[in-house]
């Protein structure tokens, strides 16, 4: 609260976030119910998990770590330049990544943070390759020619992620729903998705989500018209792109520059 009061003078807006900070949030109890806990009021620490207010309260703590790292001089010093969103950030530098590691961890322990980790690794590029706000960073090949470069890529964990949504969106229970109103939905979802995952080489990730979506709709609408056999004898591709309207994510990344150089 301290920090936000460095920024925000207006003593109702301060009680009000306060309050939002301290409410208590609704778990499961593993028994198919849930349960209201407060752990944030009764540790005087921490955010929801998820609210939206999560990400603009973390930069306003995380901030003073990073004016700190400057302060020090641990940029220079380590050449390391720190990005970050919210509580997630990577150190990148080169060499001295075990030093950089240690001032970080001694640094946290001064804001009485606790770094996980679990989450927490030293990773060599181009040899390796790590996670970071859903993409995949490290080596890539270019499609065309197969040359090796260090770019960026949606994880396999997000692209799973992506495919289960579709897949819960389209189970047999959702068959009372119109066709237009469910493609509409779907559309949404992975437009959403696009938007996102935008950079560097997207066509293999595109391709996976498309070829998911298809799957599952053509599923979903021999369920709901009551089709035996082949649900892809009966709806095309171009039933589905043409017709009901699917959005198509390959077509998608024919607009995209960057994409087009991968």
């Amino acid at each position: 609260m301290k920090s936000i009061a460095r920024r925000v003078s207006d003593g109702a807006m301060l009680a009000l976030i306060k309050s939002w900070l301290q409410m208590a949030v609704e778990e499961n109890d593993g028994k198919g119910g849930r349960r209201p806990t407060t752990v944030n009021k009764d540790s005087g620490r921490g955010t929801p998990q998820g609210a939206p207010i999560s990400p603009l309260l973390a930069n306003l703590y995380m901030r003073r770590f990073l004016l700190g790292w400057k302060q020090a001089g641990w940029d220079r010093k380590l050449k390391a330049h720190i990005v970050n969103y919210a509580d997630d950030f990577v150190i990148l530098c080169r060499g001295k990544a075990e030093h950089a590691q240690e001032v970080m961890e001694g640094m946290m322990g001064k804001l009485k943070l606790k770094v996980n980790q679990q989450k927490t690794r030293i990773c060599r590029v181009p040899e390796e390759s790590f996670d970071f706000l859903g993409y995949t960073m490290g080596r890539c090949y270019r499609a065309q020619t197969g040359k090796a470069y260090i770019g960026t890529k949606p994880s396999k964990k997000r692209v799973a992620r992506i495919c289960e949504k579709i897949s819960q969106m389209t189970q047999r229970k959702w068959c009372w729903k119109q066709t237009e109103e469910l493609v509409g939905e779907l559309n949404l979802v992975v437009k959403g998705w696009g938007n996102y995952f935008r950079l560097g080489s997207v066509s293999k990730a595109y391709r996976a989500v498309d070829g998911h979506a298809r799957h599952r709709l053509r599923q979903w609408l021999g369920h709901k018209h009551k089709v035996k056999g082949s649900n892809r004898n009966r709806f095309r591709d171009e039933y589905l792109y043409q017709k009901l309207g699917l959005f198509r994510l390959e077509r998608f990344s024919t607009n995209l520059p960057w994409a087009k150089a991968t």
